[in-house]
């Protein structure tokens, strides 16, 4: 972290307590020892995390040590509550999962705590699996498991989707159920066939069921740009922010993007009842008008390798489970042209391991002054100023445009306060400005 980085203030942490599993009615602070906090929000992770380093002195409860005094064995409730410097707190009811010595001397010790949702928990019990077999919408399956598996009051802000689709729990853990299930999820306000693809994840205000569509969509919160001044406060007009650091992410690996089917898949259905096989086949380049891309281009490959028809890059053979969870009698569910939503199903994999893989197109890291406002799966502006400073428009519109806040970290220490950012989007080029995304 740069000096300029570090000019930010810290920001005011007013709780940091765990509580005794033994006996509830004991209960430690910490925030005079703490050392250091991190506090993590990503949209490809079920839970938030935060990570706390403080100094054990040995008189913290009951003239004994944390460790000794709670005892502090793990599964601890953990309250936590920060504010940074323009007032926004963030306040969250943690467990702690993992508990790891750091330093010791005849003084004090210094613990690192790993913290995590209560939900994180749960979801490793052997009663909240997803066992029997469920008929619906993909979103009202996403609702049950979370209120009835999960057993969580937490919000879900869930977005709606498209048709059905009946499945099998077969034992597996909420989690992994909820991220099967986003790979079904069709956006409701899209014609079906142009795309699918849902997120499932936590951050500090709840959990979020929402289509990759649904987050590019949304209004830009704010907007950030990287210049030459060494003044942090110094932030030009019409800009929430200054970036203290940025990274952008410049290598290009071809066959990586074309083995993970960025732009262009292909699928083969095998009927194992009737013996026939469908294939299905998608590009970005078809659907790009029909959906909101973050920046204004794809990106454009040398014309020799142009074939047209068979420059599928990712070929996927799925054996079709036909009879097994449609509705209705045998003859019904494996009859000659069943349109049952469940046959459509690998058609909407197929799209959505599209969308995803295009989804972190462009990516790029930025270091921002503590703004505890910002979340996982926002939508941001960023400008990056070109090194070509003697050119009038000094904007790089390769780099700069809007981004979706993929990953998310607040550090928190003495020596200030700062949020990293790691951003994605899918497409190239700037789009709009600072004031507008159009």
């Amino acid at each position: 972290m740069s000096n300029e980085a570090k000019k930010s203030s810290p920001a005011n942490i007013s709780k940091a307590s765990i509580i005794s599993n033994k006996d509830p009615e004991k209960v430690a602070s910490i925030v005079n020892g703490l050392i250091r906090l991190t506090y993590h929000e990503s949209i490809l992770q079920d839970s938030v995390k935060a990570y706390v380093v403080f100094s054990d002195v040995g008189n913290a409860i009951d003239g004994k040590s944390v460790i000794e005094g709670l005892p502090l064995i793990g599964t601890e409730d953990f309250k936590l509550e920060f504010e940074d410097n323009n007032e926004e707190k963030i306040k969250v009811d943690m467990i702690v999962n993992k508990v790891d010595p750091v330093y010791e001397d005849a003084s004090k010790n210094v613990i690192s705590l790993e913290l995590v949702s209560e939900e994180f928990i749960r979801n490793e019990m052997g009663e909240s699996r997803c066992v029997s077999r469920e008929t619906g919408s993909v979103h009202n399956h996403i609702k049950k498991i979370f209120e009835e598996k999960l057993k969580t009051k937490k919000k879900l802000h869930i977005e709606e989707t498209m048709g059905e689709y009946n499945f099998v729990g077969n034992n597996r853990k909420p989690f992994y159920m909820l991220n099967l299930l986003c790979k079904q999820g069709i956006p409701k306000d899209f014609p079906e066939g142009v795309t699918a693809g849902f997120l499932f994840f936590e951050t500090a205000d709840g959990y979020h069921f929402k289509s990759i569509e649904g987050l590019f969509n949304q209004e830009k919160k704010k907007s950030y740009v990287f210049n030459n001044s060494t003044d942090v406060k110094a932030t030009p007009a019409g800009y929430d922010g200054k970036i203290l650091e940025h990274q952008s992410d410049s290598s290009i690996n071809i066959q990586s993007k074309m083995n993970m089917g960025a732009y262009k898949t292909k699928i083969v259905l095998f009927n194992s009842y009737d013996c026939k096989y469908e294939v299905i086949e998608q590009t970005a380049e078809q659907v790009k008008k029909q959906v909101k891309m973050a920046g204004k281009n794809l990106p454009k490959f040398n014309e020799k390798f142009d074939t047209k028809k068979e420059d599928y890059t990712r070929t996927t053979l799925y054996v079709v489970d036909s009879g097994t969870l449609p509705d209705g009698n045998t003859e019904q569910q494996i009859g000659v042209g069943n349109t049952s939503d469940n046959f459509k199903a690998v058609k909407t994999l197929n799209q959505s391991i599209r969308r995803y893989n295009q989804l972190f197109s462009g990516m790029m890291t930025i270091t921002i002054a503590g703004d505890f406002s910002l979340h996982a799966g926002d939508v941001i502006f960023v400008d990056i100023f070109s090194v070509q400073a003697e050119k009038d428009d000094t904007v790089n519109r390769e780099s700069g445009g809007l981004y979706i806040i993929a990953d998310l970290c607040h550090f928190v220490d003495a020596g200030g306060t700062y949020t990293k950012l790691n951003l994605a989007r899918d497409s190239f080029g700037r789009k709009g400005n600072h004031s507008t995304t159009t």
